[in-house]
């Protein structure tokens, strides 16, 4: 687990919660007259749920979703408010639904047997809230085009569920021109008439800046949330949410023909600097930065050289002449933010998120509780 005493930790992971208030707002009114939701799943993308979830709370959002059942039920212990809405997308096993009832939890019912198994449920117990999941072009979660022909002909099935939402998930929102977000857009539409009149959500991060007809009743944002660009190759509009610093630990001098780190894949040239920093890939620092990724000292930009380790890196400081013993490194900050590490890595600003490891000090800041 992280220390609570930024002095004793070699790393340090700061998470403004200001500038993740300021991005649900600015998606709330993107999105407007559509409802704002926040997607809080994965420990709210690594940054933490019990800071984040208030956090959002605070800044008007009412409407949660997690993946999994357990991520439903903690996100209630911390907010208990009646008003608050909490849908799991992973939907409904079976024996589940005594905790979905017990923790007042919405089920995204992705296919017919959640659905009679849940409006059994609330045959027995009053009818109880859930989502529909719709697949319009994912084929992963939801229900298929012929289930959704069994449902649409006996609306009888839904007797005991409560219907909240109506929902679907792009696959390729974050790539505005695609046409399979036409077609996605024309299928859900297609279905929405078919089933009970209820709230429709299809966008999430990347849809909500594919323009109002995506938007419906209720966008539900994720990533773009915690300052990843919604759109690849554009501006980004959010602010950035965290910033991560490494503690130089050890500097040494080496020449030619000196390698460093495991494998010997770097080998220096000629006299050079190395910088030992206490941060790895058992921290979340992924391995595929190694001889790729970049770090900062001030405004100088300063190389990973050699092999991520689970608990080191070692950069090339030598264009950085004033760096010293202690001192701490940018490693995703307002230099080089969680998706420039992501390219750097061969990856996307989801992974960086979530991926942020446990032995950070983490302090929160901005937060007006």
């Amino acid at each position: 687990m992280g220390s609570n005493d930024p002095t004793a930790a070699p790393t340090r992971l700061t998470i403004d919660l200001a500038a993740l208030s300021a991005n649900y707002r600015l998606l709330a009114d993107r999105a407007k007259p559509a409802r704002c939701a926040a997607v809080v799943k994965a420990d709210a993308y690594g940054l933490g749920v019990a800071a984040a979830a208030p956090c959002l709370y605070d800044a008007g959002c009412r409407v949660f979703f997690v993946a999994h059942l357990v991520e439903g039920i903690e996100l209630r212990a911390l907010l208990d408010d009646p008003a608050v809405e909490i849908f799991v997308f992973n939907g409904l096993l079976p024996g589940e639904e005594d905790l979905f009832l017990q923790h007042r939890l919405c089920p995204a019912l992705n296919d017919l047997g959640q659905i009679e198994r849940w409006s059994a449920f609330g045959g027995r117990n009053g009818p109880q809230p859930a989502a529909i999941h719709l697949d319009t072009g994912m084929s992963r979660l939801g229900l298929p085009p012929q289930e959704l022909d069994i449902l649409a002909a006996d609306p009888s099935k839904l007797d005991g569920v409560a219907l909240r939402c109506i929902m679907s998930h792009l696959a390729c929102a974050d790539t505005p021109n695609h046409p399979l977000n036409r077609e996605q857009l024309h299928a859900f539409r297609a279905a929405l008439p078919r089933l009970p009149n209820t709230a429709a959500s299809l966008a999430a991060s990347s849809g909500i800046f594919l323009g109002p007809d995506y938007h419906f009743d209720l966008v539900r944002p994720g990533v773009a949330l915690y300052g990843v660009a919604p759109v690849a190759g554009e501006p980004n509009p959010m602010q950035q949410v965290i910033n991560l610093q490494g503690k130089i630990i050890q500097i040494r001098d080496v020449d030619a023909p000196r390698t460093v780190g495991y494998g010997a894949t770097h080998q220096f040239a000629g006299p050079s600097r190395v910088a030992t920093v206490a941060a790895g890939y058992a921290d979340g620092y992924l391995r595929s930065l190694s001889g790729r990724g970049t770090a900062f000292i001030d405004d100088i930009a300063v190389p990973i050289v050699g092999r991520v380790s689970m608990d080191l890196i070692t950069l090339d400081i030598t264009k950085a002449p004033r760096a010293k013993l202690g001192d701490f490194v940018e490693l995703i900050g307002p230099h080089h933010d969680a998706d420039a590490v992501a390219r750097e890595a061969g990856t996307i600003g989801y992974e960086i998120l979530t991926a942020l490891g446990r032995r950070y000090a983490r302090h929160y800041t901005g937060n007006g509780r």
